[in-house]
């Protein structure tokens, strides 16, 4: 007998893993910069992460 993969679990677990992995990068973020005794809060930080993910999206559909 042969068993496929559940596809749906997959599409679930990459777009989970990348929403952690954003999150963590963006709380990184956030933890150094207030390290550096930079004024900014979480949410301007999200901002920024999240326009530079947009950016390489963007660049990235275009070059294909």
């Amino acid at each position: 007998m042969i068993f496929e993969e559940n596809q749906l679990f997959e599409k679930i677990g990459i777009k989970l893993g990348y929403l952690i992995g954003y999150f963590l990068f963006t709380t990184i973020l956030f933890l150094v910069l207030t390290l550096y005794k930079k004024p900014v809060n979480y949410f301007e930080v999200i901002l920024i992460t999240l326009s530079i993910t947009l950016i390489g999206t963007l660049i990235k559909r275009l070059l294909k």
